[in-house]
């Protein structure tokens, strides 16, 4: 066992006693050196995604100390940057376990360093922080979140005074802070309760929330003369997250009437009992729902992951059976809808855009390009949208900005906020599904007439897990062979690689591969910058759907071998 790993260990067991949870995991760690090379090898890292890791004691774990140490960090940042009147925080935090009390350490450390803390006085949706940073005119936020990992993760997203989550230079600028302290001795306190008595920390007033739901439900495509079957059988749940108020709120306000949530999904639960991947991008977390939905005759099917910033949906198929959609193909009927309905209701801006990311299906850019609508296209990772939205409302054209979309299930139609809004995209979900009901076309109908104009496309994602230390660097050996000479995927010539990894077309840099192949197809490569993940994306375009499954299956089936 490493030195440094066995003495790091052996401090922690002396200083960190302030949870019992940690001291009794710390105690277990003696007998088990693997277990304690994992969470002491390296400190968690910090980046534009903030702190994601496993629960429990160690540098490399979430737990209250590596929470404070990041939160002095980043008061150091904010006392750096802005004078003493603008120095206040927004905070908030999801359904996960300890997220409460993550929420409270950190806010502990912003009061007693002079920074003016706003936090939510219940657990509400990344969107809602997003909202309440821009909202309150603070410096800036945080949101305690894992988003959609398994039960044993949990985060810290760091947000800007712009409501974006924080752009490459600040996190070096804040990690940099970061790197300063010791974890121990050099974090400062105040009891969360005594701050708020002193006037430190004061809890969001309900009416952000109530102007929050109000500009959602301002996003609705209809007019007055548009009437549409509010009464439409709907099945939702926030898989055990925050969802379940801000969703409902807005629904019900907006006049519909059927909605029936699954029980054993609705109220919040860090431990995920029915869906220990709560994530709506995977059928196991959507599974308890079509059963509920099947059992209540509904034909619309939303899931929203534990912060609610990603939505997924299933709709009833001819043969009575449930269908999942993918995050494309929920992305290119939204955008349709919008593009047509603003079309039809002359509400197209002069210079209409829309936003998504490098590994989102391009087919989103024919159906704008059908509007007359520009694309921009973005590195993966919401916040690259909210950025762009940010530049254009610095240039005095946000109106221009009518949608953004990525494939992991993310979808935003304003600038109310600055980054995905699941509550957005179920409330247009459900408006679109029963626009179309009252015209009697299906959802499926609907995108299968798209395939017919713009040409069919398949889109897949895969990830493969490279947990540890010895994941890690097995993630940047597999990068490095992929950098060098790949002539085909799947029997599709490669014609050109596009390498982010020193910036590319005015993007920022990334350790991402774009690998352009024949007949418009092509395949991305990147670790994931939150999870211990390597991610590969790939798109098929074809003229039937079987002939880009066959196409798809070869390409995935040469790249596992690879790997």
């Amino acid at each position: 066992m490493d030195h440094k790993i066995t003495e790091q260990y052996e401090l922690w067991r002396k200083r960190a006693t302030e949870d019992v949870d940690m001291v009794r995991e710390l105690e277990l760690m003696a007998d088990n050196p693997e277990w304690m090379k994992d969470a002491f090898y390296r400190e968690l890292a910090f980046g534009t995604g903030g702190l994601r890791g496993i629960i429990g004691a160690g540098t490399n774990r979430m737990n209250i100390y590596t929470v404070a140490k990041a939160s002095q960090g980043l008061a150091n940042y904010i006392i750096n940057h802005y004078p003493e009147e603008e120095r206040m925080i927004a905070v908030s935090y999801d359904s996960r376990i300890k997220s409460e009390r993550f929420a409270q350490v950190a806010s502990e450390v912003f009061a007693v360093n002079g920074i003016r803390v706003q936090i939510y006085p219940q657990l509400m949706p990344t969107p809602c922080l997003s909202f309440a940073v821009r909202r309150l005119h603070c410096a800036a936020g945080i949101m305690v979140t894992a988003s959609h990992n398994p039960s044993k993760y949990n985060g810290y997203k760091v947000y800007g005074a712009d409501g974006c989550q924080i752009t490459t230079e600040a996190a070096d600028e804040i990690l940099s802070e970061i790197e300063k302290l010791d974890i121990f001795t050099d974090r400062q306190r105040m009891d969360f309760f005594t701050g708020l008595k002193a006037g430190l920390i004061s809890r969001i007033d309900e009416s952000v929330y109530t102007a929050y739901v109000e500009s959602v439900k301002a996003q609705s495509m209809l007019n007055m003369s548009n009437e549409i079957p509010r009464d439409v059988a709907i099945v939702y749940s926030p898989l055990n997250g925050t969802g379940l108020a801000p969703v409902l709120r807005t629904l019900k306000e907006s006049g519909y009437t059927n909605i029936t949530v699954v029980k054993e999904q609705e109220q919040p639960d860090g431990k995920f009992p029915t869906c220990p991947y709560p994530n709506p991008e995977i059928k196991a977390a959507m599974k308890l729902g079509m059963e509920y939905a099947k059992k209540y005759q509904a034909e619309l099917l939303i899931a929203t992951d534990p912060d609610c910033d990603r939505v997924g949906i299933a709709v009833r198929n001819y043969a009575g059976e449930y269908t999942l959609l993918s995050g494309n193909e929920t992305g290119i009927l939204l955008l349709d809808y919008i593009c047509s309905r603003r079309m039809e209701t002359g509400t197209m801006p002069e210079n209409p855009v829309m936003i998504k990311t490098i590994v989102t299906t391009d087919m989103a850019e024919r159906i704008a390009k059908h509007y007359g609508v520009k694309t921009i296209n973005v590195l993966t990772g919401f916040k690259f949208i909210g950025e762009q939205i940010g530049k254009m409302e610095a240039n005095g054209c946000a109106d221009s900005y009518i949608f953004g979309l990525e494939e992991s299930y993310g979808y935003l139609s304003g600038s109310y906020v600055r980054d995905k809004d699941a509550v957005d995209g179920a409330f247009l979900i459900c408006e679109m599904f029963a626009y179309y009901k009252s015209r009697q076309i299906g959802l499926m109908e609907k995108l299968a007439e798209l395939y017919r104009v713009y040409g069919f496309c398949l889109n897949t994602q895969h990830s493969f897990l490279f947990e540890g230390a010895a994941g890690f660097a097995k993630m940047q050996e597999i990068m490095q062979l992929f950098r060098s000479e790949q002539n085909a995927f799947g029997g599709k010539r490669v014609l050109d690689c596009l390498d982010y990894r020193n910036g590319l077309n005015g993007l920022s840099k990334s350790d991402v591969l774009k690998f352009l192949l024949e007949d418009h197809c092509s395949v991305v490569v990147r670790p994931s910058g939150t999870e211990p993940k390597l991610k590969v994306y790939i798109s098929v375009s074809a003229g039937q759907r079987l002939e880009a499954v066959q196409v798809e299956a070869s390409i995935i089936a040469e790249i596992k071998a690879y790997l």
